[in-house]
């Protein structure tokens, strides 16, 4: 199972790529590989397989997720960044 990840703002600064695809069924566990890939990422947005205050997660554009436990199905398109992005 292929989830796609897609880095905005601070997020894509410390992990150093725009994109990424990731291998897994829940959002913790995503986040929490994404801790193991990029330390530089872990430092500042992620801590114990979860988002740190100040960023979000939204799945396919549709809407926000932040529950560890939120099942992610093949091909879906997770995009993080910083809660205060956008206009």
């Amino acid at each position: 199972m292929a989830v796609h990840i897609e880095f905005f703002g601070i997020p894509r600064q410390r992990a150093g790529v725009a994109k990424t695809t990731v291998q897994t069924g829940q959002l913790g566990d995503v986040l929490a590989e994404l801790e193991r890939r990029y330390p530089a990422l872990a430092e500042t947005c992620l801590q114990d397989g979860q988002l740190r205050p100040g960023y979000t997660a939204n799945l396919g554009g549709d809407r926000f997720i932040n529950d560890p436990s939120t099942e992610l199905a093949d091909g879906d398109v997770v995009l993080i960044f910083s809660a205060d992005a956008g206009g």
